[in-house]
């Protein structure tokens, strides 16, 4: 009774906004959103800015719709879009959801869609009586972004009322004055993999990141604590994934699995990423002949309920909760949650993988925040000697090695990461070619990178400017460089390594699992080759191993049974390359965060690494910072 009062309350203040002309028929609450149905969306636009005056005033997020009765016929709807919009947009399809009542718009230029501050959007709106929602057709044809836009289309009606129930439960009222607030380590803390954190505030119970440690597998040590008393799924009101990199996400399914059915909050670009990452862990463990503890049905299920912002945009997660996401510089789409807690009572930003500096891929992490108390950042190269050599020097260093293998009629192995590492690899390498910095050999692209990197041409906004001018202006992709060749038959690699002298590009970046690992059987035992890790390599991989001194490994051949390998290859390690903060970066962060944290707890990080960094930060910020392991729990306010 009190909550449907307290709805009530919110759907009469609306209503006395509004003027009676513009027929508001009915308004929902639709997850973090308040949607007002209207017959003359006209006469709201023609106001200017009033809804936004209603949602500042309520401080709600509120989206208009038409009411369904008075929706233009879809040809026809069609048809003016086709009139209004300018040629130049490029649309390459128009397709309705009819239980959102929104009309989305393919097309090559979307900004040519939105128009002048977004004159051409309202126009459409007005004309259709359907809501425009103008999406980027990638210059890369990507099956997961295909999948993810049909996945919710077909389950448009499941989708609303995943938003209905959602939207109940944030707006509801706060019965509890909100007193404690307290965080419990379930996974990510002294230790680099399944990251999660639990945070209870007042009756809420939200969790930051939900992710597997790849390096394992036994599930008590791959996947976080989801068996202690104080996580409850039930009680659990929303998940928040700060980007799509296993170690962030991979057990988000499970959590479909054993029931959750509430919200999943993140970038769209980290979304459609998700997709790509959940289905790779997936297909690996059946390669490996593991059977994965979720299936297909959860990974369907998780994205269903993915509600996806854009960085800066304020939203209501739970009563007293509102989240907002901020650029973390990592990988594409990748953010620091900052959660502001009731009326000013307490702010907390989570940084989740952040790179607080410039790559040629992304613009740095964000280091200013509306208000902040405490601090959860991560720690991976926390340590005193984690210090990277400049960008400068690390490309150098790269395209050194690189010339130095190709001049002996080797090849050169690069295992990365497909999401983030493999991007920035290929942005420098198709630069290098270009400049003539290193000769025009065949670059080939094995595994998942391919996908991932149509995915990041479809968001070409949230890339570095450089990279944004590139393609907006000079209408130049560099991830459409020529050299570039993409591998989609395994049968091929042979023939890759008994030709020419050539650089490729695998995953995964550990040497744990995939074709790097096929690449690698094939080329280690060849002392013209040589083998470059460019990513973080976490202990307990076959990476690790190499890279610390190991020049005998043992292997599993195709048929299973396992096989010993002399290391003869070149081994170097290009650090600065990584999507984390070296130590300097992390310090550099702590120093310039706007507005100063009254506490900073430490993540995602080996024991003495992490341990060496919050000594330092003490030590020069004079600010506690703590180094919680993991199970333990504590109080933040």
């Amino acid at each position: 009774m009190v909550q449907q009062n307290h709805l009530s309350s919110l759907r009469d203040g609306i209503l006395k906004s509004i003027p009676p002309e513009v027929g508001v028929t009915k308004i929902e609450f639709e997850g973090p959103e308040i949607a007002v149905y209207v017959k003359n969306p006209s006469v709201l636009l023609s106001s200017g800015d009033l809804v936004k005056t209603v949602a500042k005033n309520l401080r709600k997020r509120i989206v208009l719709r038409p009411d369904p009765e008075v929706r233009k016929d879809k040809e026809e709807a069609k048809k003016l879009a086709y009139e209004l919009i300018p040629p130049e947009a490029g649309i390459t399809n128009i397709y309705f959801d009819e239980v959102m009542g929104e009309m989305t718009i393919e097309a090559k230029k979307p900004g040519v869609v939105i128009g002048r501050n977004g004159y051409l959007l309202k126009q459409l709106l007005a004309s259709t009586l359907w809501r425009p929602v103008p999406v980027r057709t990638p210059p890369l044809k990507s099956k997961f972004v295909e999948y993810v836009s049909l996945l919710s289309h077909k389950n448009s009606k499941y989708r609303f009322k995943v938003l209905r129930e959602v939207g109940r439960r944030i707006h509801r009222p706060i019965l509890y004055k909100i007193d404690e607030i307290r965080m419990t380590a379930l996974g990510g803390f002294r230790e680099v993999g399944r990251s999660a954190i639990l945070v209870e505030v007042g009756e809420d119970k939200i969790l930051l990141d939900c992710g597997v440690k790849p390096s394992v597998r036994d599930y008590a040590n791959e996947f976080p604590a989801f068996w202690l008393d104080s996580f409850d799924i039930d009680s659990l009101s929303a998940v928040v994934i700060t980007h799509a990199h296993l170690d962030h996400c991979g057990a988000l399914p499970l959590l479909f699995k054993y029931g959750y059915r509430g919200p999943v909050y993140c970038s769209e670009p980290t979304k459609m990423l998700m997709s790509l990452i959940l289905k790779d862990y997936l297909d690996v463990a059946d390669k490996e002949g593991r059977t994965p503890i979720y299936g297909p049905r959860e990974v369907k299920l998780a994205l269903l309920h993915t509600l996806a912002l854009t960085h800066g945009e304020v939203t209501d997660i739970a009563p007293g909760v509102k989240l907002t996401l901020h650029s973390a510089g990592h990988i594409l789409g990748s953010s620091m949650a900052h959660l502001h807690i009731g009326e000013g009572l307490h702010n907390i930003v989570y940084t989740g993988d952040f790179k607080y500096g410039r790559t040629r891929l992304l613009e740095p992490a964000s280091s200013t925040f509306p208000r902040l108390e405490t601090l959860i950042m991560e720690s991976t190269y926390g340590g005193p000697q984690d210090v990277m050599p400049s960008r400068e020097e690390t490309e150098a260093k790269l395209l050194e090695i690189i010339n130095r293998t190709l001049e002996r009629g080797g090849k050169v192995l690069i295992p990365v990461l497909a999401v983030g590492r493999a991007q920035e690899i290929m942005l420098v390498l198709a630069n290098a070619v270009e400049k003539k910095q290193i000769p025009s050999v065949p670059i080939y692209i094995e595994g998942m990178i391919q996908e991932s990197t149509a995915i990041h041409t479809a968001y070409p906004e949230s890339l570095a400017k450089e990279v944004r001018d590139k393609i907006f202006y000079e209408d130049a992709n560099p991830f459409l460089a020529e050299n570039f060749a993409t591998l989609t038959r395994g049968h091929v690699r042979l023939d890759v390594v008994e030709g020419e002298p050539c650089i490729i590009l695998a995953t995964s970046g550990m040497l744990n699992a995939g074709p790097a690992l096929e690449y690698f059987k094939l080329m280690a035992e060849d002392e013209k080759n040589s083998l470059i890790f460019v990513a973080y390599q976490v202990e307990g991989t076959l990476g690790r191993a190499i890279q610390e001194g190991a020049r005998e490994v043992t292997v599993d051949y195709v048929d299973g049974r396992p096989i010993s390998l002399s290391v003869k290859m070149e081994v170097h390690t290009c650090g600065g390359f990584s999507g984390h903060s070296d130590r300097k970066q992390l310090l550099r962060f702590v120093e310039r965060v706007t507005p100063k944290p009254r506490k900073i707890i430490l993540c995602h990080g080996e024991d003495e690494k992490t341990a060496s960094l919050a000594s330092s930060i003490e030590r020069y910020f004079r600010l506690p910072a703590e180094t919680p392991d993991y199970l333990d729990s504590l109080r933040i306010r």
